[in-house]
């Protein structure tokens, strides 16, 4: 299991450099292609695909040309299996910071993002 705690750390790196630096290409590596995006906190309740969201992550200004300080950390992470897991992470994007709760699946060798149900956790003034 310690080697499968180290693949997902380093996908939940990954996700986060991709959510950082807004890069849609980095962000298909550590999503399955069939993942979900969703979230209760809209109305009406917002789901996507990868398809959808890529391009939305793409067209945002990048914490890092803006020069923020970064600010994402897991705080769980619950191995069920030897091909499935949860974690549960916090990040800032813009504006707002996210509790995000990402499913990951263990395919074809690589631990990959299955599905993400986040929550907005705040607003920053």
């Amino acid at each position: 299991m310690s080697n499968a705690l180290e693949d997902i750390r380093e996908t939940l790196g990954a996700y986060f450099d991709a959510l950082y630096f807004c890069d849609a290409d980095r962000l298909s590596r550590v999503f399955h292609s069939a993942a979900v995006y969703a979230t209760p906190d809209e109305n009406p309740f917002l789901h996507r695909t990868m398809t959808e969201y890529f391009p939305i992550v793409a067209a945002r200004q990048s914490g890092s040309s803006r020069n923020e300080a970064r600010r994402d950390h897991i705080e769980a992470i619950d191995i069920a299996a030897d091909n499935i897991a949860l974690a549960r992470v916090r990040c800032t994007i813009g504006t707002r910071d996210f509790l995000d709760f990402l499913t990951l699946v263990h395919v074809d060798g690589k631990w990959r993002i299955i599905a993400k149900v986040f929550k907005i956790i705040e607003h920053k003034q």
